[in-house]
């Protein structure tokens, strides 16, 4: 395959993902604001979807105030923002049109309707039909383009890079989740195990599709810990860290060509799988997923460098 069709695949899926993930970062930071007043400081749940992403400098360049409507707008239908869903959904389109001849003709379809649809959106409608209901819009057209994929696409090549750029993406998007809620919303170790910290944990597994999950494999009040152990350890939870690593250990055996990425998915793979959710609390928290994400900016890197920077064939 061609390094720049392998490529335009890749961040297609990627791009798809990170607008998935980012709704759900929104997510979280609305629960949080309809918590009781007094649980949280004045604007702090709002931080989090802007730290998560590296962009809380970018925002105050260029909004003064730091409020829902801006940070909706920003991260959510900015143009000018390369991370906004509105800038993710277009990219992923415009990946997908320059290699049409990959794709199949309904994930065009489904990639297209997406793009014409956030295209048009605007602040006023989110807030008249509801932030939650936008969020479970931008999900739900990730979840169909997925479907899509797998529900069309011949097992080949193709389908391997689609699949490699959705795990790479949401392994970090997860790994950032958890890395502020623990680390930066709740700073004040006299909270730990308050209302707060209850309702904050209980909102992040519900962005992530977990909170149902969470019921059936431990049957007992939300804790950290547990919560932990389901995102990061788990192998049977789609969305945890372990699962994204099975699946981009057995794509990258798929495709073959062994080297780096092979090698260092191997090694992100293997401390997952024999990790223990009491060694990463005495490690501490923010240490373990801060050493998880460089070690994923690297994979993707090297992903970068050996598929994609040369003719791949």
């Amino acid at each position: 395959m061609l390094s720049r069709i392998a490529d335009s695949l890749y961040w297609m899926a990627r791009n798809m993902e990170r607008a998935e993930n980012t709704a759900r970062m929104l997510d979280i930071a609305h629960r949080m604001a309809m918590l009781p007043t007094g649980l949280l400081e004045p604007a702090q749940e709002w931080d989090a979807p802007l730290l998560i992403t590296g962009q809380y400098t970018t925002f105050f360049s260029k909004y003064p105030v730091r409020t829902e409507d801006n940070v909706i707008q920003f991260l959510g239908l900015d143009p000018d923002n390369p991370s906004s869903i509105y800038s993710c959904i277009e990219a992923a389109r415009e990946s997908g049109r320059s290699v049409r001849g990959a794709i199949t003709a309904e994930m065009w379809e489904d990639l297209n309707a997406t793009w014409l649809e956030i295209r048009d959106m605007r602040l006023e409608r989110i807030k008249h039909m509801g932030p939650r209901d936008f969020f479970e819009w931008v999900k739900s057209r990730s979840h169909l383009f997925r479907g899509v994929t797998v529900g069309t696409m011949l097992r080949d090549e193709a389908f391997q890079f689609i699949r490699l750029g959705t795990f790479i993406e949401r392994a970090d998007n997860t790994a950032r989740i958890l890395d502020v809620k623990y680390h930066i919303l709740l700073p004040n170790v006299a909270d730990v195990g308050g209302a707060a910290d209850y309702y904050q944990w209980g909102a992040l597994l519900r962005s992530v599709s977990a909170f149902q999950a969470y019921r059936k494999a431990f049957r007992e009040q939300i804790k950290p810990q547990r919560v932990a152990e389901l995102l990061i350890l788990r192998e049977d939870m789609p969305r945890s860290l372990h699962a994204c690593m099975n699946e981009v250990q057995d794509i990258l055996t798929a495709i073959g060509n062994p080297g780096e990425p092979q090698r260092l998915a191997g090694e992100l793979h293997a401390g997952l799988h024999y990790g223990r959710v009491e060694d990463i609390f005495a490690q501490g928290m923010h240490e373990y997923l801060s050493t998880f994400l460089s070690k994923v900016a690297r994979l993707g890197d090297e992903i970068t460098r050996q598929y994609f920077s040369v003719q791949y064939a």
